[in-house]
This record gives structure tokens, C-alpha cells and sequence, in this order.
């Protein structure tokens, strides 16, 4: 009968104990009592120990604890960093925006909305799949370009735009091979078509104007295949695929011929010269 008060007094003084820092307490919260550089000084450790992510909630945390500091703008663009380097490209696209929203002419600006464009870059698959990360990394890196044209990223942006738009003209390559080996002539000439005509400085464009040459030999429509021969002698004269041009052109018995009217021809004077269609 003595013993009990005496166990649960001890007890109650060891919760006491225990929760002396407020960690049991459900409302704790660990960052409250913190100074803005300790939460900041922690999610740079994190991020030298690779944990980015683990990082990128620092810096969240930071912002939430201390919203008006010069530290929480700082936190802002590290917690975008994070998501980014951890592979969380949604959550490092939404931190990222959030600074341009609040800072859009900051000097980490063109660095934020740079960091969006390599989030969607990152993501771009083979061609055999849907390209809509490729088409959304363009627009993100263009907008790099437009608003921050004298960055230091404008340049890596326009880079990172030849190379996704590659990407995109090998798509439409991939999908007109297959028409062309299917007989779908037509098909495969748009497609051929929208290669020349939006991706006309890709690596792409000799071999979509060889593959012209193919389809229009077949449909018959030699004029037009002479046209794309003739573009093609011209504008990739050492290419293999000029070479193969030719050896069509033989078989069939006729010889590279521009047609001014036709619309490769158009094209490709618009393109390299500005002149209207």
C-alpha cells in the first residue's frame, strides 16, 4: 500500500524527465527555438552528406519558421536545388516558381527558372515515347532566354534547347519511318514536313529530305523528289544521305532538280534567307 504513490511519483518524475525538451509534446516543434542560420547551416550539411531531399525540408522549414529573413529568401532557391538534385523535379519546379513569383528580378532569378527547365530536361525519354517533358523543357529554357537573355544561363538555356529540340525532330523522324515502311506515304511526308519545317537545323533534316526523296518516288510525284534532292545536294553535299539521294535518282532515271514553287523549296528559302512564302 506504501509503495504505489511512491512508483508513480517516480514515474511521473521520469516523464518529466523525458520530456523536459518537448519532444513528446505532439505540438513540439523542433525548429521554433532555432536561429535562421542553424536551420541553414543543417540543410547545408545534409546536402554534403547526400541528402538532398532531406535538405530541401530544411530549407522549407526555415522559410516557415523564419519567413522574412534574408535567410528564408536563400532557403527558398537551396530547397528548389534539393528537390532538384534529389530527383523530386515536381517539388523542385514548384519551390523554384515560388522564387520567381516572390523575386523575379533577383539575380537567382535566371538561375530558378533555369532550374525548372533542367527539371523537365532531366525527364526527356528515348523517342519511342511520349516526348512532353522534351516539349516542356524547350518552353522552360526559352523563357530563360526571353527574361534573362544577358545571364550566365541564357546560354547553357539555348544549348539545352538545340539539344531537346533534336530530341523532338527525332521523334517525328521515328514515327515517319514507320508510315514510310507501312506505305502511308502521305502520312510519312507530313511528318517528314513538320521536321523540315520546324526543326530544319537538327541533325535531322538531311535524312528527313532523303527520306522525301523515298516517298515521292514512290508515290510517283518525281518533281517533288528531284526538289528534295536538289535541297539536299545542296545544303549536305558530303552526306551519306545525299549519296543514297543520288542513287535513287539514278534508278529512277532522272536527275536533282529544284522546283522554285515547290514547297521545300519555299521552305528552305524562308528558313535561311527570312523570305516569305
Amino acid at each position: 500500500m506504501i509503495r504505489r504513490p511512491a512508483l508513480a511519483l517516480m514515474a511521473l518524475l521520469a516523464l518529466a524527465a523525458c520530456s523536459d525538451d518537448g519532444s513528446d509534446d505532439p505540438f513540439y516543434d523542433p525548429y521554433s527555438q532555432r536561429t535562421a542560420a542553424s536551420i541553414f547551416a543543417e540543410g547545408e550539411s545534409q546536402l554534403n552528406s547526400g541528402d538532398p531531399v532531406d535538405a530541401a525540408h530544411t530549407f522549407e522549414e526555415l522559410e516557415r519558421v523564419h519567413p522574412y529573413s534574408e535567410w528564408s529568401k536563400r532557403a527558398m532557391i537551396m530547397a528548389a536545388y534539393g528537390y532538384y538534385q534529389g530527383g523530386e523535379y515536381d517539388s523542385a519546379v514548384t519551390a523554384a516558381q515560388r522564387y520567381i513569383a516572390f523575386f523575379p528580378s533577383d539575380q537567382d532569378a535566371a538561375y530558378a527558372q533555369y532550374l525548372i527547365g533542367m527539371s523537365f530536361y532531366d525527364q526527356i525519354v528515348d523517342v519511342q515515347r511520349d516526348q512532353g517533358s522534351t516539349l516542356r523543357a524547350i518552353q522552360e529554357f526559352e523563357e530563360v532566354v526571353r527574361r534573362y537573355p544577358n545571364s550566365d544561363y541564357a546560354r547553357e538555356a539555348r544549348l539545352k534547347i538545340d539539344l531537346a529540340r533534336d530530341q523532338m525532330a527525332g521523334k517525328e523522324m521515328t514515327i515517319g519511318r514507320y508510315y514510310l515502311g507501312q506505305n502511308n506515304y502521305i502520312a510519312a511526308i507530313n511528318r517528314f514536313k513538320t521536321v523540315l519545317a520546324l526543326y530544319q537545323t537538327t541533325s535531322h533534316a538531311p535524312e528527313a529530305l532523303y527520306r522525301l526523296v523515298e516517298a515521292y518516288l514512290s508515290l510517283g510525284i518525281n518533281s517533288e523528289a528531284q526538289t528534295a534532292a536538289a535541297i539536299l545536294g545542296y545544303n549536305f553535299p558530303g552526306s551519306e544521305w545525299y549519296a543514297g539521294a543520288y542513287d535513287l535518282m539514278q534508278g529512277a532515271d532522272i536527275a536533282p532538280f529544284e522546283d522554285r514553287e515547290s514547297w521545300i523549296s519555299k521552305l528552305f528559302r524562308r528558313v535561311t534567307t527570312g523570305d516569305t512564302i
